[in-house]
């Protein structure tokens, strides 16, 4: 079977359609606030890595029959998956006039309290639960700053004449009662997405959260989704030619086995 051919157009095909989905996702959260779009990144893997260099018999003379038989798959490569990124960038802020609307302008995001313990968001959709504390549109408390439990640094506000300040200072009725926990990292890298709007430390990054000095709070705004629709259609359309063109080489390499195991041998 023509395998040196055909692993290269399979993985190649494995990749496309791992890119179309990540393009889908995009579209479809192209209306989610606070959402930040995802890419793929892929690399070419060689089966010579798999093994020692003093086992790989690769010919050191030009190309031959004799030499043919001694590659042993060394030369063979595919594409393999690098890894999902996603595109931290700013989104546009878009006013809705609601006090408890709240967006960042920035590369700060807030801190919320989650059954899994504390989770960050860019969404900043916000309403006052039955119990008076301010919570995202979950249902999970936002967190304000400070040092003790997280469990402790609910926010409870009566909601009839909420202001929150540039800073992300809150105050209910002329009452400060805190600030908004607005928190960073160093490396973005660091963070993995919960769901649509929420991220977690990756468990394997040492990081550390800090607060976002350089952030700021904008009271009655949204920050709207970072995905550009025409950008993603445009790389749609590429993935799905390049996936079709792996189909055509995988239908040829077929078509060679076919030719090798039923006609050859009745010539």
């Amino acid at each position: 079977m023509s395998t040196k051919g055909l692993f290269p157009a399979v993985s190649g095909a494995i990749a496309q359609d791992l890119k179309l989905q990540t393009i889908a996702n995009n579209i479809a959260n192209a209306n989610t606030t606070g959402f930040k779009r995802d890419g793929q990144t892929f690399r070419e893997y060689l089966t010579a890595a798999e093994k020692d260099p003093d086992v790989l018999q690769v010919p050191r003379v030009p190309a031959s029959i004799e030499s043919f038989y001694d590659i042993q798959g060394g030369d063979r490569g595919y594409v393999e998956s690098n890894g999902t990124f996603t595109n931290f960038s700013q989104g546009q802020l878009r006013p809705t006039g609601s006090t408890l609307d709240v967006a960042i302008e920035g590369k700060g995001l807030f801190e919320v309290m989650t059954p899994q313990g504390v989770r960050l968001s860019r969404n900043g959709q916000l309403k006052i639960d039955s119990t008076g504390t301010l919570v995202t549109k979950e249902g999970f408390p936002v967190l304000k700053e400070g040092t003790q439990d997280p469990a402790q640094r609910r926010i409870q506000v009566d909601g009839r004449n909420l202001t929150i300040s540039n800073s992300g200072d809150i105050y209910d009725n002329g009452n400060q009662l805190g600030r908004l926990s607005v928190v960073e990292v160093a490396n973005p890298d660091s963070l993995q997405k919960v769901g649509s709007s929420m991220y977690a430390l990756k468990p394997n990054f040492a990081e550390t959260l800090i607060p976002s000095v350089d952030s700021q709070v904008k009271q009655g705004f949204v920050e709207l989704s970072n995905v550009n629709i025409v950008e993603e259609m445009t790389d749609m359309i590429s993935a799905s030619r390049s996936f079709e063109t792996a189909q055509r080489a995988m239908k040829a390499f077929d078509q060679m086995d076919d030719k090798l195991v039923n006609q050859v041998p009745k010539t």
